[in-house]
């Protein structure tokens, strides 16, 4: 299906409404003539960090779950039910155990080598169990992620980190401040690779013979995804910890729609991300106003509801 020439307007349109929206939203007194050094300090050092941190977050994790999805040739997955996030969360507790004082960057580049061996032995699992259903491929990551999981938590408890472990798994975005979001221009950036890069992930899609029949490098190819998705995991992880869900929901939505070409589909699965993203940020923010509402908790509740729905919905064509 193609998207009528006013669908991209209307997109931009509706992400602009919403970041506007979560830039009136907060309990500290704003006033938009930005008059004072107050109103000065709450715009450019809080609201607009925070309602930038939310958009690239949305499309990174989404983007990530797209890929994911593809490598894996499964729509049931994304980085969170591989074993993806559980191993980058792995390393973030080694670090910080080990190695504290690490600055962000290379506490990010730590998580990624430990989501992308996480990745790689998932992948290894895969092709050592039979799967006769779609629904049996994250089952396994479930229960991958979950050993590595419990692992963490062990180690969490041993060394008095079970309050930080506990943070960095629910996500939350009321501490993201100028200086502590930037990081997540790299999704962004990846983004733009996994765009151009586009045309070959989706090749991929398709299965190793045929790849390799049409001419496709897949291993190369294989790598670069798996690259992608595990930068993109623990940029988020590190930033703003883990919002449960949204990599597995947004591919799906966007599949009804536009189906599996991946270069056409990627731009919307980055919209989508992001829409979510403001707007379960700001239920969070809403619901107990002035308190607030983690966005990974409001994320979970919608999501497992919507997860379930996909779920019974492509079950049922696929056995139909």
């Amino acid at each position: 299906m193609i998207a009528p020439w006013y669908a991209w307007p209307l997109a931009l349109v509706s992400l602009v409404c919403l970041m506007v929206v979560s830039l009136l939203v907060g309990v500290a007194d704003f006033s938009w003539t930005v008059s004072t050094v107050h109103d000065q300090q709450i715009l450019f050092i809080s609201r607009i960090p925070r309602t930038l941190a939310l958009v690239l977050m949305g499309m990174s994790l989404a983007v990530a779950g797209l890929l994911m999805q593809m490598l894996v040739r499964n729509r049931f997955v994304d980085p969170g039910t591989t074993g993806t996030i559980e191993s980058a969360m792995l390393g973030l507790l080694l670090v910080a155990m080990l190695a504290p004082d690490l600055s962000v960057l290379n506490k990010m580049l730590v998580c990624s080598v430990f989501a992308m061996l996480g990745s790689f032995v998932f992948m290894g699992l895969l092709r050592t169990i039979p799967l006769r259903s779609p629904v049996m491929v994250p089952l396994v990551g479930i229960m991958f992620g979950g050993v590595i999981s419990s692992i963490t938590l062990f180690f969490a408890y041993r060394f008095n980190l079970l309050q930080s472990l506990s943070n960095w798994m629910n996500g939350d975005f009321s501490a993201i401040l100028r200086g502590r979001y930037e990081l997540l221009w790299a999704g962004a950036a990846l983004t733009v690779v996994g765009y151009f890069a586009a045309n070959r992930f989706t090749l991929l899609g398709l299965g190793r013979h045929h790849a390799v029949n049409l001419g496709l490098n897949y291993r190369t190819v294989m790598f670069l995804g798996l690259l992608i998705v595990s930068l993109m995991s623990s940029v988020t992880v590190v930033t703003a910890g883990v919002i449960p869900f949204l990599g597995l929901i947004v591919p799906n939505v966007i599949s009804i729609f536009l189906g599996d070409n991946l270069k056409k589909s990627l731009p919307w699965v980055a919209w989508l991300g992001a829409i979510l993203v403001l707007f379960c940020d700001l239920l969070g923010r809403l619901l107990r106003y002035p308190y607030e509402i983690p966005i990974g908790t409001v994320m979970g509740v919608l999501g497992s509801a919507l997860f379930i729905y996909l779920l019974l919905k492509r079950t049922k064509n696929h056995h139909g």
